[in-house]
């Protein structure tokens, strides 16, 4: 196991556990770096808080007493840990510096690093470079947002091998050296501003998978966004774009028969089964990510051949009796509902709803084309109900949860109909997370059949 190499802290405050926190106490640990945690909800019986005391660490539970700072050199927190936090505020008026675990991945990666943040498209574009380098017969791991904690990775990545990670704008603002050879830009609106205040504020957090890099590194970027086109016009790496509506002489590109890569034609269109707009922009970025990290156009047409998305993503679930169900647990906001949305042609059943955060969702109308028939759930369930009568929509249905969505959608559905859950909301208000209140819907899904 790798150990962090010219680290200039020899005091170090872990705040908020969980995966991240706990692998990135012992590398800090097994480095021969002080090490103190603080977090909330944990207990001093846990089992992770045992071990990590037994390596050395000091563990506070139970609260966030300021104290906790004292004679602390740098923070390492959890990412969803908001900086409006008492003890970070704090920290940051006595200048400790604060960071996420993915700098200290990138402290111990010897190999070559792939990063891909964006609104939307993340994990699909993340898991199609993953997998395109795989088949290419390229050594790979996978990790960061997708959920595999990247330190944990990084500690064991060989010289010749690739690290391709999912990076959030929560990750991003806690990084300052941090430096992929090949970063990716997908996409940018506003989203998470809970967290990030302004859209000025989440754009910069973004920006950060570029600050780093130099004039032999590249930067995929989404050519067919004035977000992302503004946001990188400075950058000082190679720029490699991509587009759904344009050639790029030097990035990927679709003539809407085939998809290229410069000059070189990779793949035709119909020949991919991922479907939507949304996914092409996707695959864009994932060819050239890909091709600048070695993949062979073998291994990126085996992949776009047969990978048909990934969970909870505008996922395939079943047919049954001629309905087809897909599980797009994973949109969160309205824009990944709008693409959703757009990616079919059939009637569609639209499940809908979450946590409010305060937004209403007239964006939607324009997509509720195809929409013969909405269910509401959750928090937000009158305001979407709302939104659907604006749209002329008369069949709109209220459910308890997912589950209930399920069924009731699928008892007002007929032959030739998409059952679409697409929450355009956050989980919090009834699930822990998007990936629990899909694994529910595809429960009551099989309950169906």
């Amino acid at each position: 196991m790798k150990k962090l190499i010219d680290f200039p802290y020899s005091h170090v405050l872990v705040l908020g556990l969980a995966k991240s926190g706990t692998a990135a106490a012992k590398v800090l640990l097994e480095s021969g770096i002080k090490v103190r945690i603080n977090d909330l909800k944990a207990s001093e019986q846990d089992e992770s808080v045992i071990s990590l005391q037994s390596l050395g660490a000091e563990v506070i539970t139970g609260g966030h007493p300021l104290s906790v700072l004292d004679g602390i050199e740098l923070i390492v927190k959890n990412p969803g840990i908001s900086y409006e936090n008492v003890l970070l505020k704090e920290a940051m008026d006595r200048d400790i510096p604060i960071i996420t675990e993915i700098e200290l991945a990138g402290n111990l990666a010897e190999g070559t690093i792939v990063g891909i943040t964006g609104s939307n498209g993340k994990t699909t574009t993340t898991t199609l470079v993953y997998e395109m380098l795989r088949h290419s017969g390229e050594k790979v791991k996978l990790a960061g947002n997708i959920g595999i904690v990247a330190t944990e990775v990084a500690r064991e990545l060989p010289t010749d091998a690739k690290m391709v990670l999912e990076l959030s704008s929560f990750q991003l603002m806690g990084i300052q050296s941090f430096r992929p050879k090949v970063a990716v830009l997908l996409n940018l609106f506003e989203a998470h501003l809970d967290y990030h205040k302004t859209f000025s504020n989440y754009m910069s957090a973004k920006g950060a998978i570029f600050q780093n890099q130099l004039q032999d590194d590249y930067l995929v970027y989404n050519a067919d966004d004035p977000n992302v086109v503004t946001l990188t016009a400075e950058a000082k790496s190679v720029k490699v774009p991509f587009s759904v509506k344009n050639k790029q002489e030097n990035g990927a590109w679709t003539d809407h028969v085939h998809v290229y890569f410069k000059e070189e034609k990779i793949i035709a269109i119909e020949d991919i089964v991922l479907v939507g707009t949304h996914n092409l922009e996707n695959i864009l970025a994932a060819i050239s990510a890909a091709k600048l990290s070695g993949a062979t156009n073998e291994g990126i047409q085996e992949v776009l051949t047969s990978f048909a998305g990934v969970t909870h993503r505008l996922q395939f679930v079943t047919q049954i009796h001629e309905r087809f169900i897909y599980n797009d647990s994973k949109a969160t906001n309205i824009l990944a509902t709008q693409k959703a949305l757009s990616s079919f042609s059939k009637p569609t059943i639209l499940l809908a709803g979450g946590l409010d955060r305060g937004n209403e969702f007239d964006e939607l109308i324009p997509y509720f084309t195809n929409v013969k028939a909405v269910v509401v759930f959750g928090q937000t369930a009158e305001k979407i109900r709302n939104t659907a009568l604006k749209a002329g929509i008369h069949t709109i249905v209220s459910a308890s949860d997912v589950q209930d969505a399920a069924q009731k959608a699928y008892a007002i559905s007929e032959k030739g109909d998409v059952i679409l859950l697409s929450p355009a909301c956050a989980s919090w208000d009834q699930y822990r997370t998007f990936e629990e209140r899909g694994d529910m819907f595809m429960q009551a899904v099989h309950t169906i059949k």
